[in-house]
């Protein structure tokens, strides 16, 4: 197949990329090229920039399908739409668990569980804004592309070269071992995929020009967050003993730690049309693995939300 992707150097597009090019598939990125300019030069490259709205060098081509990894507000979506929705296939857009209203869920709720209301007065991404310009993007994509339009919907991804140290953090803490400090609900449900599986399902949902909307979390089987945590000592091979201290006490919020339970549900999403199509189901100790081992050969560098030794001895002497 011919692949046009929109994105393909950070952390999900560098997966799905990796993937589509593994199953010999013929892959056009298109970006700035200021990220990893040298990354997969198997892989065509196309210059422009979203931002600005610059899509002249996608003046030419054909594509089997369009994976869009980087549209975060409807311009982006209907700019792209425009450039090279006549010559392309499938049109794959990478959503967000964002999209739901968390407040109107029930656990176990699958695709057609209510999202929030669409945002188009904006284009400033904040923590409030991601969700509902998400839904004014997916709602686009599905009105101008019908049938030829296919929604991706991941939660909580994980693994090498993930920016946003969510689940980092709580692997290079158990793997330390000992006395771990949990300023939340042990039971709080949490869901967490690996990279490789979303980028899996990406390319199987291109391959097979499948049209819908599926969700992509995971594990496969239902975890906790103190479950999570002892998923990761066992990947470094360490002991923990999980202790839960007063929220109050943490310094800030520690990645992955939801105190209000309305939310359970939202980390609760069924999954099972995606593993339907084929997603794998890699289990959490094999992704804490490969977390670890990336993280150790980057050197370890600071993250953007931890706590120093000195910080957590004062949580746990509470």
């Amino acid at each position: 197949m011919r692949l046009l992707i929109l994105g393909g150097t950070s952390f999900v597009g560098r997966a799905i990329v990796t993937d589509a090019l593994d199953r010999g598939h013929h892959v056009t990125l298109f970006n700035r090229g200021r990220r990893a300019p040298d990354l997969f030069p198997q892989a065509e490259r196309r210059i422009g920039d979203r931002q600005v709205g610059d899509y002249a060098s996608l003046a030419t081509g054909t594509w089997d399908a369009v994976i869009d990894v980087s549209a975060y507000v409807p311009r982006h979506a209907g700019q792209a739409i425009d450039a090279v929705g006549e010559r392309c296939g499938r049109y794959l857009f990478i959503s967000t668990g964002s999209v739901y209203d968390h407040k109107r869920m029930s656990p176990g709720a699958d695709e057609e569980a209510p999202r929030l209301p669409p945002e188009r007065d904006t284009e400033e991404v904040t923590d409030r804004s991601y969700g509902p310009l998400k839904v004014a993007c997916e709602d686009d994509v599905q009105e101008r592309l019908g049938e030829r339009a296919t929604i991706v919907r991941p939660g909580v991804v994980a693994g090498p070269y993930d920016p946003t140290d969510r689940f980092t953090y709580w692997v290079r803490r158990a793997a330390r071992g000992g006395r771990v400090a949990l300023p939340g609900r042990p039971d709080q449900p949490v869901q967490v995929l690996d990279s490789t599986d979303l980028a899996r399902l990406v390319v199987l949902l291109a391959e097979r020009d499948r049209p819908g909307t599926f969700n992509a979390v995971g594990p496969a089987e239902p975890v906790t967050l103190a479950g999570l945590i002892q998923a990761c000592a066992q990947a470094g091979g360490s002991t923990v003993d999980i202790v839960p201290v007063r929220p109050e006490l943490a310094p800030r919020r520690l990645p992955l730690v939801v105190p209000d339970p309305s939310y359970d549900a939202f980390n609760q999403r069924s999954a099972a049309r995606a593993y339907a199509e084929g997603m794998p189901a890699t289990p959490l100790t094999q992704t804490a693995a490969a977390v670890l081992a990336w993280d150790r050969e980057r050197g370890e560098p600071p993250l953007q939300v931890e706590l120093s030794p000195e910080q957590e001895a004062a949580m746990l002497a509470g």
